[in-house]
């Protein structure tokens, strides 16, 4: 069974969107999310999954499992700022990157912050659909 990662920095919308969606459109993958930190899991990205109806209701933010992770086939990261702080990908393995600006820094009133995590979720589902 082939494995992906997705990974950006507190795995708490990016990486749990792309880990919804792919659990579901990669049938035969293993697949995971992780962060270099540990946010929480985002209620906002929680509910736009819903909309589109998908449940990450019970995922939970993680730390990279260094294990893991060098058993991978495919490494997503989704932030610049993950790529810098992100352990080495060995160059056997499949890399790509999406620089994805967080969500959880929209600022406003909760249409505008939805409004922000339904863009980032859209370009999200569009990649996971490339590599599929």
């Amino acid at each position: 069974m082939k494995k992906i990662y997705f990974i950006c920095t507190g795995n708490a919308c990016r990486s749990q969107i792309a880990e919804g969606y792919a659990k579901t459109l990669m049938p035969g993958w293993e697949v995971r999310s992780a962060g270099v930190e540990v946010h929480g899991l985002n209620p906002y990205a929680v509910r736009v999954m819903a909309e589109d109806g998908f449940d990450i209701s019970q995922q939970e933010s993680k730390l990279i499992d260094p294990n893991y992770f060098v058993a991978c086939d495919v490494i997503v990261t989704l932030c610049g700022d993950v790529l810098d702080k992100c352990p080495v990908i060995p160059a056997n393995l499949t890399h790509y990157h999406w620089n994805l600006s967080d969500p959880a820094k929209t600022h406003g009133d909760d249409a505008e912050i939805l409004t922000s995590f339904r863009k980032t979720q859209a370009l999200i589902k569009a990649h996971i659909q490339e590599i599929i």
